[in-house]
């Protein structure tokens, strides 16, 4: 997978805490509890990535899946409509997450994971529908995956050697 880098540092990044899990650990002397944070970061003006944070406590994990976050930011492609390219089924583990352009004024119609996803990314108009697992770390992931493998159509008449009239149509 090509990744471009962009620096998190230039942009106004926003942040949502998707889950918090308590980890327990049996040891000898006990049990050791632990916290997962998956954190969503975006611009809301089309970056967005995706975190994990673990630590003992929970700000801690939140702070570190920021941090996660924030170096595994990726581009995605919008239209004018605030809506994305063309339709895509993105998938992670045994999460499948489809997503489907949408006119304007359809809004975002998305459940929990995806939501944070796509309103952290800038999107404004799309469908989507998770199938598969409904693990909420899998679907997020299904959905950073789908929008990191959409394509402009100035991309793909780059890649075909064609006009971007010629693939619109």
């Amino acid at each position: 997978m090509k990744r471009n880098i962009i620096d998190a540092n230039s942009l106004e990044l926003e942040d949502k805490v998707v889950t918090i899990k308590r980890v327990t650990k049996v040891v000898k002397g006990g049990r050791n509890m632990r916290f997962t944070a998956l954190v969503v970061l975006g611009d809301r003006n089309g970056h967005v990535g995706v975190g994990l944070g673990k630590a003992t406590e929970i700000p801690e994990a939140i702070r570190k899946g920021k941090e996660d976050a924030a170096k595994k930011l990726i581009p995605v492609a919008l239209d004018d409509q605030g809506s994305i390219t063309h339709d895509f089924i993105g998938k992670f583990g045994g999460a499948s997450i489809l997503l489907k352009k949408a006119p304007e004024g359809t809004g975002i119609i998305a459940g929990g994971p995806a939501r944070i996803v796509c309103e952290l990314a800038g999107i404004r108009n799309i469908r989507t529908k998770s199938l598969g697992s409904n693990n909420k770390q899998n679907v997020v992931l299904a959905a950073i995956e789908a929008l990191s493998q959409l394509k402009t159509p100035e991309e793909v008449a780059r890649l075909r050697g064609k006009s971007v009239a010629e693939v619109i149509s």
